[in-house]
């Protein structure tokens, strides 16, 4: 069985100790690749690091999260784009919104959000959703400015049946990670509902660590962890949930090749 960590920001800090030991720890675990979204633009040249020592297995994606958009993003948003202009990433992200830590700056979350909807189409890169306290408004968002160029994940996935048959409509795909396993999670009653066609699996590393680590560091190598709860929860086998939502990883992502 192989495997893919479609999110996971094993660049950060929380790293910094071991990184290389859970990278292997991953890697025998049988997750074959990581995907690293970036927040901002002090975390860049950190992932790339992490790229150079491992240029085929940890992949790095371009984007400004919606908790790193402030009053002068714009200035933020074109070191950006000169690094998406020069070279190729995995994806756009993790953009979004957010409102659950500050609604301070909401609007320019949206405008930072449209800006970079327009960087995916151009490169035809998939882009990369964080939505916390913001399903609802991240679909009308996406509704409004789908093409056939758009594509892409609602990364931590934790909404209604009826917003992930929004998202599937966008054809769109839904990240599942550790909040899969938590008792009050609400996926629950969800996954059995939709189908492993739909979904990615992911940690978001080094946060929401599965059960039973739960209020631990979170690390790609509980990718099974989270593999095996949904494969639990949509009545299936560890090796269907394995090859379906392989397949779907590198599909949305086939455009980058290291």
């Amino acid at each position: 069985m192989t495997f893919s960590d479609t999110h996971a920001h094993i660049y950060s800090d929380k790293y910094d100790s071991d990184r290389e030991d859970v990278i292997r720890r991953t890697f025998e675990a049988g997750v074959s690749k990581i995907y690293m979204p970036n927040v901002d633009v002090d975390t860049i040249d950190a992932m790339l690091e992490v790229e150079a020592k491992h240029p085929t297995q940890c992949l790095p994606m371009m984007g400004l999260h919606p908790c790193d958009v402030k009053k002068d993003f714009e200035k933020d948003l074109y070191v950006m784009e000169t690094w998406i202009s020069k070279r190729e990433f995995a994806g756009i992200g993790e953009t979004g919104l957010d409102l659950y830590w500050d609604k301070t700056f909401f609007e320019q979350q949206k405008e930072a959000l449209e800006i970079q909807i327009q960087w995916a189409k151009q490169k035809q890169w998939p882009l990369i959703l964080h939505c916390r306290e913001s399903m609802d408004e991240t679909i009308a968002i996406i509704q409004k400015a789908k093409d056939e160029n758009l594509k892409g994940i609602f990364h931590c996935f934790t909404g209604s049946v009826e917003q992930a048959q929004q998202i599937i409509d966008l054809g769109f795909l839904l990240g599942i990670g550790g909040v899969s396993t938590y008792k009050h999670g609400g996926l629950d009653q969800v996954l059995p509902k939709i189908g492993l066609e739909h979904l990615v699996l992911e940690t978001d590393g080094p946060y929401l660590a599965p059960v039973p680590y739960r209020g631990k560091r979170n690390s790609p190598e509980f990718i099974p962890v989270i593999g095996q709860r949904v494969a639990d929860l949509c009545e299936t086998t560890l090796e269907e949930v394995a090859k379906i939502t392989q397949y779907n990883t590198q599909n949305i992502f086939h455009s980058f090749q290291p």
